[in-house]
């Protein structure tokens, strides 16, 4: 195995907490290292694709992050995953999406687009005249899908053609320029959550025999070839990608993650990206085989509990070295302080899980009914 040195950052922790440090690395310069995960919030105008317009403040309330990571905002019509998902395919998108970089920027903060194409874990009802959803193999998702409709049956999208294929990784990178015309400080792959990047990797939705499918090289290599085609586009050093190894999320099957992912971190580190963000479900498993193999930053992202992470957690994931910033999710919607509210030692507060989505004011902009854990 290649094993890297990698620095633990130990403090006192009756004093102050790890999560406090600075993060100091090759492009980024940040006060703290505790990141706001991206998290879908269901507020876009579903017919146009454009941001609530609460969204500035909302992310601007929370530039105390290391870094902000948006929402998942579709690359392309057609990768679409669900209602009130936000895009970044139009002029009118970067404009609005300008103004929230700006509100941001002008709170001191950090801020990258997460580019998210849902695959098959998407709807007709969703994608509309962009035709059936697509994927690399026709292999439908197991149990039902949102849409605007409501809880509906999956459909069985469309393989992928090599035509198909192409054009979409060329989606990704014009949609990565677009966020850096908006003003993002750079672009963050949604290769997590058995979204269409985890779906090439995975076994049972990749039943391909071409060069993207069969061996772990060949069903690692969209995922390869989307990050070099937005590093060429934007630069490496404003490229990050979030995996999750092993996640059975979306009806996600991988009999070998660690080989699989170990592999694709390889293959990704050559490239000096911003950061390799993951999402750990089984209690620092993922975090231990892959450490090792990443030179740059790596963020962190608990999910191995259905109960949101806690400081301890971040805590841990830092003083063991294991990652240099940690991403909450949960913790900064009630919280936009939340670096503070840790410095301070006061208790995090949490919204109802029914104000996580929806186009009300409620649980986003106003926090009226968020109580402390």
């Amino acid at each position: 195995m290649d094993v890297r040195v990698y620095r633990r950052v130990m403090t006192d922790p009756a004093t102050t907490s790890p999560l406090l440090a600075p993060y100091v690395g090759a492009g980024f310069d940040l006060p703290n290292r505790i990141a706001m995960a991206p998290m879908t919030r269901g507020r876009a105008d579903d017919l146009t694709g454009m941001p609530h317009p609460f969204t500035p403040s909302y992310y601007a309330s929370r530039a105390s992050a290391a870094l902000i990571v948006t929402e998942g905002l579709y690359p392309s019509k057609v990768g679409k995953s669900g209602p009130g998902v936000p895009g970044l395919v139009t002029h009118a998108h970067v404009r609005a999406w300008r103004e929230v970089t700006s509100a941001v920027h002008a709170a001191g903060g950090r801020i990258f687009a997460q580019l998210w194409h849902g695959g098959r874990v998407s709807h007709a009802v969703t994608v509309g005249e962009s035709g059936p959803p697509l994927a690399p193999s026709a292999v439908r998702k197991s149990g039902p899908i949102y849409t605007t409709n409501g809880w509906v049956d999956s459909v069985t999208p469309t393989a992928m053609t090599a035509v198909q294929i192409a054009g979409t990784i060329e989606e990704f990178g014009a949609a990565a320029r677009r966020a850096i015309a908006a003003g993002f400080d750079g672009v963050e792959l949604h290769g997590a959550n058995g979204y269409l990047i985890q779906q090439f990797m995975a076994d049972n939705t990749n039943q391909r025999s071409d060069r993207y499918g069969g061996t772990t090289a060949n069903r690692i290599r969209f995922a390869v070839e989307v990050v070099e085609a937005v590093s060429a586009a934007v630069g490496a050093g404003r490229v990050g990608i979030r995996v999750s190894p092993g996640n059975p999320e979306n009806d996600i099957v991988e009999t070998d993650p660690f080989g699989t992912y170990r592999m694709l971190v390889r293959e990704l580190d050559r490239l000096d990206l911003a950061y390799l963000h993951v999402v750990e479900t089984s209690r620092d498993f993922a975090l231990e085989q892959l450490r090792p193999l990443w030179s740059s930053m790596l963020i962190a992202n608990d999910h191995s509990s259905p109960q949101p992470s806690t400081q301890a957690d971040g805590e841990r994931f830092v003083e063991s070295g294991h990652a240099d910033v940690v991403a909450f999710g949960r913790a900064w919607l009630a919280n936009p302080d939340l670096p503070g509210r840790i410095a301070r030692g006061e208790p995090l507060r949490f919204i109802p899980r029914d104000q996580y989505y929806g186009a009300g004011e409620a649980g986003f902009s106003s926090l009226e009914s968020a109580v402390l854990a």
